[in-house]
C-alpha cells in the first residue's frame, strides 16, 4: 500500500516537472530563442542502440504507467526512424512567407510574354509602312485579324481608339488601347461590352447598337438590296434592336448589362451574321425574312398607317384569335409599359415585344409576359379564379361556335398535368419554366385559335418539330407566315402584269 502511494506521489512531482519544462520551451519558442532538447542517456531500461530522445532533462522524465507491462507500440514504430540521440532542434525563427499569386486585377488580367508577342508581331506587320497609321477603311483587317471581332465592329472600334477624330489609328495607340489595357485577354463579350458602351456607363442602351446596325447594312451582302430604300432599312434596324432587347434585357429596363450579355446567344449571333453571307440564316435576331414577317403583321393592323394600332386593330391579329379580356390586360399596360406616347395606342416597338411574346410562348420573356396579363392581382402566382375568368370567354366563344364546350373542371385538370405544379392551389412562374407545355396553357386560356389546333394537333407535324429541336416556335411560325406572304405577292404581281397584257392588247392596232 505504502509502495503504491509512493508512486502516486511520484508520478505527480514528474508531471509536474514536465508542465513547468513544457511552460519553459513555449516561452523559449515566442521569444524566437533556440531549442535544445537533450537525450535521456543514463536510463536503465533502455539499450544502446535503441535509446529514445526525451524532450525532459536528464533523470526527470515519467516513468512509464504501472499498468502497461509492455513497451507501447507506438513507441516501437517511433524508434525505428529515429536520428542520433542528444541532437539539437533548433526552431527558426524567420516567419516563412508563402507567396500567393495576384488573381485579381482592376483593369484585366495582362497577356502572357508569348500571346503578347504574337501580337506585337502580327500588329507591326499590319501596320509595316504606314508611318501615319490606318485609316478607316484600311482598319477592318486589325478589326478581324487582331481583336477576332465581327468585320462591322470596325467603325466603332476604330472611333472608339481616335479620340482625336484624326481620321487614322496609328500603331502606338492601338497597341495602348487593345494590348496594353489588357483587352487582349478577356473574353469576347466584355471586349463588344467594352467598345460598345459610353464612357461613363456601365450598360449598354439602344442607342449603342445603331451604329453597329448601320455598319452591318452597309456592307453585309445579304441586305445589298436595302440600299435602294433607307426607309426599310431604318425599319429593320429598329426590328433588330427590338428583338435583342426583348431576348437579352430580361430586366426590362432599357439597360443590357455585361451579365446579361454573357448569359445571352448575342455574341455568338453576331458572329453567324459576319460569316453567313444569307442573313435568313441568321434567325436569332438578324433574319430579314423574320423582320418582313413581323412588319407585314403589323402593317396589316395597322389600317391608318399611323404607325400606331389601338384596340380594336389588335383584336383582328390572329384571325380574332385573342380574347377581349387578355387585350384589355395588354392595353392596360400591365405586361410591358408602352413606348408609344399616344394614349391607347400601341407603337412598333410594343407590337414587337407583343408578337414575339404571342407566336414564342416556350421562350422565358414570353411565359414571364403572359404571367403578368393573367395575374390579376399582382401576387406572382396564378390562381384557379384567374384562369377562370380567362377561360369563361374562350368557353362563350365555343358555344358560339357551335363547338363542343369543355367545362372548366376538365380544363383545370387538364393544365395541372401539363404544368404539375409544386402546389395545385396555383402556378408560379417557376412552374411555368419547368414544363414544355406552359405555351399550350396560355392558349388553352385566351387563344381559340391555337387551343383549338391543340387539341386537333398532326402527330405528323409533332414528330416533325422533335426531328429538329433547334427550330423554335418563333422559327416555324415565321418561316410559315413568310412563304405564304411571299406567294401572296408573287399572285398580286402576276395579277397586275397580265391586267398590263390585257391593256396592251386592246390598244393594239388590227
Amino acid at each position: 500500500m505504502c509502495v503504491a502511494r509512493v508512486r502516486i506521489a511520484w508520478e505527480i512531482i514528474s508531471v509536474a516537472a514536465a508542465l513547468k519544462m513544457v511552460k519553459t520551451l513555449v516561452n523559449d519558442a515566442k521569444a524566437g530563442n533556440p531549442l535544445y532538447v537533450t537525450g535521456n542517456a543514463s536510463s536503465a531500461n533502455a539499450t544502446a542502440t535503441n535509446s529514445v530522445p526525451s524532450m525532459f532533462p536528464a533523470g526527470s522524465a515519467p516513468p512509464l504507467s504501472p499498468r502497461s507491462s509492455s513497451v507501447s507500440p507506438r513507441i516501437m514504430k517511433q524508434r525505428t526512424g529515429l536520428s542520433s540521440l542528444g541532437r539539437p532542434l533548433k526552431l527558426l525563427s524567420e516567419t516563412v512567407k508563402e507567396l500567393i499569386p495576384q488573381f485579381y486585377f482592376q483593369n484585366g488580367r495582362p497577356p502572357p510574354k508569348e500571346l503578347k508577342e504574337r501580337c506585337l508581331f502580327r500588329i507591326n506587320q499590319i501596320f509595316y509602312g504606314h508611318t501615319e497609321g490606318l485609316q478607316m477603311n484600311e482598319f477592318k483587317v486589325v478589326t478581324k485579324e487582331i481583336c477576332k471581332l465581327p468585320s462591322f465592329f470596325s467603325p466603332i472600334l476604330f472611333q472608339k481608339i481616335d479620340v482625336n477624330a484624326a481620321g487614322f489609328v496609328t500603331r502606338d495607340a492601338f497597341v495602348d488601347y487593345w494590348v496594353n489595357d489588357n483587352l487582349l485577354t478577356v473574353d469576347i463579350a466584355t471586349q463588344i461590352f467594352t467598345i460598345m458602351k459610353q464612357p461613363d456607363n456601365m450598360f449598354l442602351t439602344q442607342d449603342d447598337f445603331k451604329p453597329l446596325l448601320r455598319e452591318l447594312l452597309a456592307t453585309h451582302p445579304g441586305l445589298e438590296f436595302l440600299q435602294s430604300t433607307p426607309e426599310f432599312q431604318e425599319r429593320y434596324a429598329e426590328t433588330v434592336l427590338y428583338r435583342i432587347f426583348y431576348y437579352i434585357n430580361r430586366a426590362g429596363n432599357g439597360q443590357l448589362t455585361l451579365r446579361e450579355l454573357k448569359r445571352g446567344n448575342l455574341v455568338a449571333a453576331m458572329q453567324h451574321a459576319d460569316e453567313e453571307e444569307d442573313i435568313n440564316k441568321v434567325l436569332r435576331y438578324f433574319s430579314y425574312e423574320h423582320f418582313y414577317v413581323i412588319y407585314c403583321k403589323f402593317w396589316e393592323l395597322d389600317t391608318d398607317h399611323d404607325f400606331l394600332i389601338d384596340k380594336e386593330d389588335l383584336i383582328r391579329y390572329g384571325n380574332h384569335a385573342l380574347t377581349y379580356r387578355i387585350v384589355d390586360r395588354i392595353f392596360l399596360q400591365v405586361p410591358r409599359k408602352f413606348t408609344s406616347s399616344v394614349v391607347g395606342k400601341m407603337g412598333y416597338e410594343d407590337f414587337v415585344y407583343f408578337i414575339l411574346a404571342e407566336e414564342d410562348k416556350s421562350s422565358e420573356p414570353s411565359l414571364e409576359y403572359w404571367l403578368k396579363c393573367v395575374d390579376l392581382d399582382g401576387n406572382g402566382v396564378i390562381t384557379r379564379n384567374e384562369m377562370q375568368f380567362f377561360y369563361e370567354e374562350q368557353l362563350h366563344r365555343m358555344e358560339c361556335m357551335a363547338q363542343e364546350p369543355v367545362v372548366f373542371e376538365d380544363i383545370l385538370c387538364q393544365i395541372i398535368d401539363m404544368i404539375k405544379p409544386e402546389d395545385e392551389s396555383f402556378v408560379t412562374i417557376r412552374d411555368l419554366k419547368g414544363s414544355k407545355l406552359s405555351g399550350s396553357v396560355f392558349n388553352i386560356l385566351f387563344n381559340l385559335n391555337k387551343f383549338m389546333g391543340f387539341e386537333t394537333r398532326d402527330p405528323f407535324l409533332v414528330r416533325q418539330e422533335r426531328e429538329n429541336p433547334t427550330l423554335t416556335e418563333w422559327d416555324r411560325f415565321a418561316h410559315r407566315e413568310y412563304i405564304m406572304l411571299s406567294m401572296e405577292e408573287d399572285v398580286e404581281e402576276a395579277s397586275n402584269g397580265s391586267a398590263e397584257v390585257f391593256d396592251e392588247s386592246l390598244e393594239a392596232p388590227f
